[in-house]
């Protein structure tokens, strides 16, 4: 078969599911092109993308100034493996901890590969300078949350999906109830533990948006027992909530890249997705001296973490998130979104209700967990223009690229109201 060779939609749907492994179960629509908000089938049926890969497409598909970074670094030099320095690799070193304001920057490429390294980082700086006994660390970590799917994060995982038949896992993990200072509290009382390691907004699970000063009292804590507060804003970062981070909390300003000062600043960040605008598979630890540290050559690496290529492209993608000021629109269009949202909740009985931050939102449709109501809605959404995709049975998460107008974003907001009503009639 060419290359280049045109499939419809079923031969493209067919291919996979013969050739590929079945670990996901996508929406039937096969994608071939896409433009800033929208993408287009292999028909040229044009939709609005409301999930933006999860949220890796802040910057909009194949921004152009970051496919400009992309097509002039490949042509000059794609991969050197660490074993040697590169010409861009510094630059965007510098460019990254400046940007988000820490001393060392550890690249990696996938959101779980940059959480393993934080889970890494805590054990050593444990042993190293907390002094916890040889192989005693504990990492705190959530219920319900998602920070990937390798052996030692689903061993932080209370998914019975996620973890059916591959164990043993990974000792040395805590599981506590989110958004509960008090768990959190009780848990620290143990001398052993290294880390508490925690999503600003529980985005898998369905949005779930802690209350107001649990992020802030729960660093305070972390803090007060010598505990490293280590941030997963692989989905929430990169201006997604409204914020450069989630965990800018309630300041004043929409945007990170003020004279303020935020709310909260990580002991260890976790990046990922929307780094790279989608483009190239990118991650990265971030932290100051005293905890980057004890990372010493042969501790850890990736031959492909930091190639000459990833970090042109993400230099290009955090300018974008800057210089268009897409904090500050999904500052803007994510209040929008919910007050629009809370209308139709006083219309239809689908609704239960809408929550969020910035643009990753969510609607909790009112049936039950096991039901195939929001599947059936996302559907239809397709069948109007529009894709989404459910989460958890009976959560559609929202979640468009942020270069999104305000005039796209309400033309969004009628294709669900329309679809939600018709679905209620």
């Amino acid at each position: 078969m060419a290359v280049l060779e045109h499939l419809t939609s079923q031969q493209a749907i067919t291919l996979e599911n013969k050739y590929g492994a079945q670990n996901y179960h996508p929406l039937p629509v096969v994608l071939s092109r896409g433009e800033g908000v929208f993408v287009w089938d292999v028909e040229g049926k044009k939709y609005y993308d409301f999930l933006s890969a999860y949220s890796a497409v802040n910057q909009g598909h194949c921004h152009p100034k970051i496919i400009g970074a992309l097509k002039s670094q490949a042509d000059n030099l794609t991969l050197t493996s660490r074993a040697f320095y590169n010409d861009i690799l510094g630059r965007y070193e510098e460019f990254a901890t400046k940007f988000f304001g820490y001393d060392k920057l550890l690249p990696m490429n996938t959101g779980a590969e940059a959480v393993e390294t934080a889970l890494k980082l805590a054990r050593k700086w444990a042993y190293e300078k907390k002094g916890i006994p040889a192989n005693q660390a504990k990492i705190i970590v959530c219920q319900n949350n998602f920070h990937g799917r390798t052996i030692s994060i689903i061993s932080a995982s209370n998914d019975p999906i996620a973890t059916e038949n591959f164990g043993p896992f990974t000792p040395g993990i805590v599981s506590i109830r989110y958004n509960d200072i008090n768990a959190l509290q009780e848990a620290l009382l143990d001398e052993n533990v290294a880390a508490f390691l925690v999503e600003p907004i529980q985005g898998e699970a369905g949005v779930y948006v802690p209350d107001d000063n649990y992020i802030k009292e729960a660093l305070e804590l972390c803090k007060s027992k010598n505990v490293l507060f280590m941030a997963d804003e692989v989905q929430t970062g990169i201006a997604r909530t409204g914020r450069l981070l989630a965990t800018c909390g309630n300041c004043s300003c929409p945007d990170k890249n003020c004279s303020g000062t935020p709310d909260v600043k990580p002991d260890v960040l976790i990046l990922g997705k929307a780094i790279s605008g989608g483009v190239l598979p990118v991650s990265a630890v971030l932290a100051n001296d005293e905890i980057m540290e004890v990372i010493r050559p042969g501790n850890h690496g990736s031959t492909f973490g930091g190639n000459p290529l990833s970090c042109a492209v993400a230099i290009a993608a955090l300018e974008v998130v800057r210089d268009e000021r897409l904090a500050e629109n999904a500052f803007e269009l994510g209040q929008l979104f919910r007050s629009e949202m809370e209308k139709l909740i006083e219309e239809t009985d689908l609704v239960r209700l809408v929550r969020g931050k910035g643009l990753l939102n969510a609607i909790v449709i009112n049936d039950s967990e096991d039901s195939s109501t929001a599947w059936d809605i996302c559907m239809a959404l397709k069948e109007n223009g529009l894709l989404a995709k459910p989460t958890h049975g009976n959560i559609i998460r929202f979640a468009p690229p942020l270069v999104m107008t305000k005039e796209e974003l309400l033309d969004c907001i009628g294709i669900i109201s329309k679809t939600l009503k018709e679905f209620d009639a």
